[in-house]
């Protein structure tokens, strides 16, 4: 039994050799599965967040450890391998109870306990505000592993049409699974080639012995969300198994035919759906608010404990979370559709254009958007707080304009002034003078507290703008090729079906096509070929002048090297790959037009909105506040002057009574500013997402116009309505001193 055991053994050894000695000088022609660094490439790609994510959720579990119901822990555990997190449930239960406990400590030390040391009174407004919102944090940071793993899937699957044409397009001409999932990583972006490199790494590392046994555990974790994919990688697998090659073709095509018809099913099923939240979100991010910023001036002069801090709570905080908490619960539940990426992350020599670029002679200099739009966000941000600086640098001086023309004295009030550059007036509490100024109220305050909006619009929409623009620019250009590379595949595909040599149907695809983008492109080749001597591959694929360095498009770079690949197989086997990619193309085109049509009739009243309702609104209403606070504290000023002059003095303190000082325009103004452009932000992100899908270039590039040309919409209409509403209410003061003198 011994001999016969060693016996099996020599012959699996001799058996071996031989195997390997045949392969010998072979399988350099096998095309290397390039995933062994595949925890470098998890490394450079996963989002930065995550990582922060994951060093809190471990540090929170080494401070307090919380673990979760036994119930929830598969799903948890679910989510956190979706996004490749190294944490554990109990880490994330835990950073969801740490972390708001340290934002009510934290709320009670600063908000109570300092004000009390030094001012000898706490308020209690944050120390609420603290526990509201650490108790109200505790669920949605219990749930952000799943909002991750959602997010995730929301860029991954906005990749799996392109995932499954390029499976299909390279297992037409060879039937390799293993090979065809790592053609399809290397033109992918995160986050989906980090799972298909995931794949084959599991096979590496021996997690699995096959392709089929590792792609079908990772296909388990789209069950119930994407079963299009799903079902389209059954097709693929199953190409495998069919005898004659018609069929299996035919299995091929299916499989990108059932993923495009089920991703348009679906998505007008979400179309469908998304009225309704749509229109909560509109009623609850920007009607109710800018309807309550209309009677708030009222409400803050008739209310004195009301203070601006108050309203900046409420509005550039607990709203600003309520609406992006929406946004992204509607942008999670958006099904499979088309996402582009930002392809300077792949192409290194584009990131360049991420620069300012200054050409002088043959130098050229990079300048960083992030200096040109900090010095601007510096500068509106000093105009901005001009008037409180001169408050404290001049506390008992003011500038005014009234029938004497401007005027510049060391006291705060002048008898003939209609207008003030600051405004600082004396804190009136039922009817009582405190003795604290208050301000600014003037208008010259008002106009110049138009800067802070504006140096938080202008300078992060400009960031964005001026770091995407020429990306989105080089990026259009290809996507117009794309949009015509169809026909000229077609065209070179009939060229090479005639006998044609690849060398020479570029030339002739060239001449028909002379002056289209396509025709550009294959002239390029065409010149490489024949005035540089090179080769095909060399033609399109050369760092330095190849083609395709000047047109960087996954799906032009994996169709030409589809050319590559089936040309060794012949020229007929070369033809009718680039016509079935060619229809492969224009089928993609076609779905994902009709999708931009039908999200298209959805997000229009929101880019009305962002572009010019929510600004001229709230324009109007600042000039509308600016009147009332206006005339309120003039007359709070001239009755409490009648009221020490006149004999009827205590029936006019019983009006007075009824006036408070009020919120200061100035911060009145900078809380609707900044709400704008916050609003502006988050919609522009949802408009993007249920667009475009996770497509960070494009939202950077929405982000920084619409940011842009809102912020400058506001602050012009702001202005411009501020002065004509303070015109008004200066002759309307001017009548009532008339009267009362």
């Amino acid at each position: 039994m011994v001999n016969r055991d060693k016996d099996i053994e020599d012959f699996k050894k001799r058996y071996q050799e031989q195997i390997e000695s045949e392969l010998k000088g072979k399988h350099s022609n096998l095309k290397s599965i390039n995933t062994k660094d595949y925890d470098h490439f998890k490394e450079e790609y996963l989002p930065k967040h995550l990582s922060l994510y994951e060093k809190a959720c471990n540090l929170s579990e080494k401070i307090i450890s919380i673990k979760p119901d036994k119930n929830k822990i598969p799903e948890l555990q679910e989510s956190i391998n979706i996004c490749h997190l190294n944490i554990t449930p109990t880490g994330a239960t835990s950073f969801a109870m740490t972390f708001p406990l340290f934002i009510i400590i934290f709320g009670f030390i600063f908000g109570y306990g300092v004000p009390l040391a030094l001012t000898g009174t706490g308020s209690t407004f944050f120390v609420f505000i603290a526990f509201i919102t650490g108790i109200g944090l505790m669920i949605p940071l219990g749930k952000l592993p799943y909002f991750f793993a959602n997010n995730w899937r929301m860029k991954a699957s906005n990749q799996m049409v392109l995932c499954i044409f390029y499976i299909v397009t390279y297992m037409r001409h060879t039937s390799n699974l293993e090979l065809a999932i790592d053609f399809a990583a290397e033109h992918l972006s995160p986050p989906l080639s980090i799972d298909l490199k995931k794949i084959v790494w599991n096979i590496e590392t021996q997690k699995f012995f096959s392709i089929k046994e590792s792609l079908d555990a990772y296909l388990q974790t789209w069950e119930k969300w994407n079963r299009e994919f799903i079902e389209s990688m059954h097709l693929i697998e199953a190409s495998l198994y069919e005898g004659s090659e018609d069929r299996r073709l035919n299995s091929l095509d299916k499989s990108l035919t059932v993923i495009l018809d089920e991703t348009y099913e679906k998505m007008l099923h979400y179309a469908q759906n998304l009225k309704s939240p749509i229109t909560t979100l509109h009623m609850l991010g920007i009607i109710l608010p800018i309807l309550g910023l209309v009677i708030l001036p009222l409400v803050v002069s008739f209310m004195p404990e009301v203070k601006w801090f108050h309203l900046f709570t409420l509005y550039n905080i607990i709203l600003p979370l309520i609406v992006f908490y929406m946004s992204k619960a509607i942008l999670s539940k958006r099904p499979t559709g088309y996402g582009d990426s930002d392809i300077s992350k792949k192409n290194k020599a584009l990131r360049k254009y991420k620069y300012i670029l200054i050409n002088i002679g043959n130098t050229e200099i990079k300048i960083p958007p992030l200096i040109l739009c900090a010095i601007i966000f510096g500068a509106l941000f000093f105009v901005g707080i001009l008037p409180l600086l001169l408050h404290q640098m001049f506390p008992n001086s003011d500038c005014s304009i009234g029938s004497g023309g401007l005027v510049c004295m060391n006291t705060l009030v002048h008898p003939n002034s209609k207008f003030y550059l600051l405004g600082y007036r004396e804190e009136i509490l039922e009817g009582n003078v405190t003795g604290n100024l208050v301000g600014p109220f003037g208008l010259g305050a008002v106009l110049l507290s138009l800067g802070m909006p504006l140096a938080f619009g202008l300078g992060i929409g400009l960031y964005y703008k001026l770091k995407s623009k020429n990306i989105i620019k080089i990026r259009e250009q290809t996507k117009k090729l794309e949009q015509e590379f169809a026909s000229a595949l077609f065209q070179l595909g009939n060229r090479l079906g005639d006998g044609l040599p690849a060398e020479i149907a570029f030339s002739k695809v060239a001449d028909v096509m002379e002056g289209s983008i396509s025709g550009k492109f294959f002239e390029l080749v065409s010149i490489n070929i024949r005035k540089l001597g090179m080769n095909v591959e060399r033609a399109i694929f050369d760092e330095k002048s190849g083609a395709i360095q000047y047109y960087p498009s996954p799906i032009i770079e994996s169709s030409m090297k589809v050319l590559i690949e089936s040309s060794k197989k012949g020229p007929l086997i070369a033809s009718q790959a680039l016509i079935n990619v060619s229809t492969y193309i224009k089928e993609m085109h076609r779905v994902d037009e009709r999708l931009r049509d039908l999200m298209s009739d959805i997000i229009s009243s929101m880019k009305s909105q962002i572009a010019f309702l929510t600004p001229a609104i709230a324009g109007i209403v600042i000039g509308i506040t600016s009147m009332i606070t206006t005339i309120l504290g003039t007359l709070s000023e001239k009755l409490s002057l009648l009221a020490s002059q006149s004999q009827q003095g205590a029936a006019n303190a019983g009006m007075l009574n009824l006036f408070g000082t009020g919120v200061p325009t100035y911060f009145f103004q900078i809380v609707v500013g900044l709400y704008v452009v916050q609003i502006v932000y988050i919609l522009t992100i949802l408009i993007n997402g249920i667009e475009n899908g996770a497509d960070k270039l494009n939202e950077k590039y929405m982000i920084g116009n619409n940011m842009f040309r809102t912020s400058i919409t506001y602050t012009a209409i702001a202005f411009v309505i501020i002065l004509l509403f303070n015109m008004i209410a200066g002759s309307i003061m001017t009548s009532v001193n008339v009267n009362i003198g």
